[in-house]
């Protein structure tokens, strides 16, 4: 019984969560263009210049921000929970010419067997998913055992000032965006059995790039800049 109704509040809230997204997707890039220009751009282009991987699955691709920085080297799978998100990238990917694949699919149940991919890539993600730590866990799963998992994530600001700040403003920020501003993203790769090999911290500690291994990955190897795009087959099914 206990379990079944977890599964009932986990599947209500992936439920509010697509809608909260198809309802967004129109306005999405337009709400967040000044942060994009100032300060994402460039920490999506970083993210995914230390991606050396053949096959990499990108974790909630929303309106396809990252499709520019794809490496033009390997074969990119994209996944979102939301059509209408999806239904963007799409567009986007057709625009840039170098489309991946992509499908739609819930990040804590993704529908790829074990060891499916030598990287994973997520871009503000695991602070909107419901269930983080399954998340991860489903992440970690799909990578093989030398891989690694890369995010650029919301996380709770070090300064205890500014995180109390955030815990309260939470809320507000989740009826709003969907993301959760104060979670600990690091604490939830260490639970989910992921190495974290690098973390770097911007804005006051409150956007980290974290780089996760699988226990026993080879040495990790940082690149400054990368300028890159997907050149994969355009494989589209979207539907509900």
């Amino acid at each position: 019984m206990k379990e079944s109704l977890n599964d009932e509040f986990q599947e209500r809230a992936r439920a509010t969560a697509q809608r909260r997204y198809d309802r967004q997707a129109a306005i999405y890039d337009l709400t967040e263009l000044p942060l994009e220009l100032l300060v994402f751009k460039g920490l999506r282009r970083r993210l995914w210049g230390q991606i050396k991987g053949q096959s990499v699955l990108e974790i909630g691709v929303g309106t396809g921000k990252n499709l520019p920085y794809h490496p033009r080297d390997a074969r990119v799978v994209a996944v979102d929970l939301s059509p209408r998100m999806l239904q963007r990238a799409v567009a986007r990917a057709t625009r840039l010419g170098r489309p991946p694949d992509f499908v739609l699919a819930d990040a804590q149940h993704l529908p790829f067997q074990d060891g499916a991919f030598d990287e994973t890539a997520s871009t503000f993600v695991f602070c909107s998913v419901p269930d983080p730590l399954a998340g991860l866990k489903e992440a970690r799963r799909v990578v093989r055992d030398d891989g690694h998992l890369n995010l650029l994530e919301h996380v709770r600001a070090p300064n205890k000032l500014l995180g109390w700040l955030m815990d309260r403003l939470n809320p507000i920020a989740v009826r709003l965006t969907g993301a959760n501003i104060n979670r600990d993203t690091v604490t939830n790769v260490e639970a989910a059995d992921i190495e974290v090999s690098a973390v770097e911290s911007r804005g006051l500690g409150i956007v980290s790039l974290i780089r996760g291994s699988i226990p026993g990955a080879r040495p990790l190897v940082l690149e400054e800049d990368f300028e890159g795009a997907a050149d994969a087959r355009h494989i589209v099914e979207i539907g509900r």
